[in-house]
């Protein structure tokens, strides 16, 4: 069954929401962005999120050092790398944990999607490029990609029942589950429950 993962949670109510709909994954942004969260305020997050929940770290060429910190610390279950983060990053955060690595990949071409399936990391994550921006790439390029893979870019109530045809391991979900710029609960519950298969 396809999973999913709402990204970009940086409000406390935000918390609240996803511990409401239990989608799999749960995403923090330490980097530059609208949403990016502090230190403090993700462990504070992560106490009150349901455990049955993993907590994604979201980085852009963070530190090794900052990316094992959060790990050890019990803040984040899997580290999500949207920068120019290469294979001796990878293999140096897999030398030191058993953290789970997702590496984001931009497609805009058949190229693209041949490194996705060279990478080292856990999963490739196929986006647009730039995150959380609620823009989707050609998705036809992603035939003939047989390795689990996590899907972004532009994924939302209108076009969840095309992403699931494409069979990703995970959906990705940030500005989809927003509405003027803040988590909206009702689409989290609704896509969690689409993604389970019911009717909402």
């Amino acid at each position: 069954m396809t999973k999913i993962k709402i990204c970009g949670l940086f409000l406390p109510r935000d918390i609240d929401f996803v511990n409401a709909a239990q989608p799999d994954y749960a995403g923090f942004v330490f980097a530059k962005s609208r949403r990016e969260i502090g230190e403090d305020a993700a462990r504070e997050f992560r106490k009150r999120l349901d455990p049955s929940i993993q907590s994604v770290g979201v980085f852009v060429d963070a530190p090794v050092e900052r990316v094992l910190r959060l790990y050890d610390d019990g803040v984040i279950d899997v580290a999500q790398l949207h920068g120019q983060e290469d294979s001796d990053y990878i293999a140096e955060l897999k030398k030191h944990t058993g953290l789970p690595v997702i590496k984001a990949i931009r497609v805009d071409s058949r190229e693209d999607i041949l490194r996705a399936k060279s990478t080292p990391a856990d999963y490739p994550l196929l986006d647009n490029g730039a995150g959380g921006t609620g823009a989707r790439f050609d998705w036809s390029l992603i035939k003939g990609l047989d390795r689990p893979y996590f899907l972004a870019g532009g994924i939302g109530a209108d076009n969840i029942d095309r992403a699931f045809a494409l069979c990703p391991y995970c959906i990705d979900v940030s500005s989809g589950a927003e509405t003027e710029g803040v988590k909206d609960e009702n689409k989290i519950r609704h896509l969690v429950i689409k993604t389970r298969g019911g009717a909402s």
